[in-house]
């Protein structure tokens, strides 16, 4: 009888007692169920993907190794998986970083956050400023003037606003046209908005490493994909050679909008951000 024969007798020995399952149980069942579906969520839209059906088919061969008893194999598994998990941590760090950058912006305690009351009062991007935005869009898409404007929201980007050139102006199409202008000093880059302000121009973005983005896309689109996978920030790209407007939020771009799509955008995340601001205003209100 081999060592297959001896498993299988052993296992139909084994008598399987059904636990008692308390509430508490349900509650860590669903809450690991979430976290799994989560890190799969997250797992499946970057280059760690096919890391992880490799790491499957390892652990499936490791499995098959101890139940053929093929001791040489189990030996160099389990002398490695300890320094393997290290150099996954090491490798794979820019991915886990942007997990957990991501886990952060979700703002789950935030109604039991004290904020700054004067910061909460800033309008982050008023009618004008939106018209502005996009007038200037229309105009340069038009002469294909090739621009990239980031629109901070609630995530700093003071790290970034510093590779560039202090402006701190006051939104309008014509200096926003005025920068993007070929052949002008503050050409090249990006521009960073916030609170109604330009802050600064020609900043220095991180690049996109997503091997799903299209090949079509250059440096202009990549870095704009980037400060969206870092941030929770909106950005405008157009095109140099063909003029066409795209806008990247979350890691994620589209592309060819017009103003109109724009635009509704723009103020859809305008009010979005005032509702938020209000029930978090209403909240303190209440406990105060």
């Amino acid at each position: 009888m081999n060592n297959l024969d001896v498993f299988w007798e052993n296992l139909k020995l084994i008598q399987l007692e059904f636990p008692v399952i308390k509430p508490k149980d349900l509650i860590e069942i669903a809450l690991i169920a979430f976290v799994i579906y989560q890190l799969l969520k997250w797992v499946r839209g970057t280059r760690a993907w096919t890391l992880f059906k490799g790491m499957l088919i390892i652990f499936i061969i490791a499995f098959l190794s101890m139940i053929l008893n093929l001791n040489t194999i189990m030996f160099i598994f389990v002398k490695t998986i300890n320094t393997g998990i290290i150099a996954l941590l090491i490798v794979f760090q820019p991915e886990l970083r942007s997990a957990l950058e991501q886990l952060g912006r979700r703002n789950l305690f935030s109604t039991f956050m004290i904020f700054d009351e004067q910061k909460e009062k800033k309008e982050k991007l008023s009618l004008k400023s939106i018209h502005g935005i996009v007038k200037a869009t229309e105009e340069m898409a038009k002469y294909k003037t090739g621009a990239l404007i980031v629109i901070e929201k609630e995530v700093r980007l003071g790290e970034y606003e510093r590779t560039g050139i202090p402006i701190n102006a006051i939104i309008s199409k014509e200096l926003l046209i005025n920068i993007f202008e070929h052949n002008t000093p503050l050409h090249d880059g990006a521009i960073i908005i916030r609170d109604n302000k330009i802050v600064a121009a020609t900043c220095y973005l991180p690049l996109s490493d997503n091997m799903s983005l299209s090949k079509e896309l250059g440096t202009r689109h990549r870095a704009a994909v980037g400060i969206s996978e870092v941030s929770d920030s909106i950005v405008i790209i157009i095109s140099e050679e063909t003029g066409k407007v795209s806008m990247a939020m979350g890691g994620n771009i589209i592309r060819n909008v017009d103003s109109d799509y724009l635009t509704n955008k723009l103020i859809y995340h305008k009010k979005t951000a005032e509702i938020k601001k209000f029930k978090i205003w209403k909240g303190r209100q209440k406990n105060g």
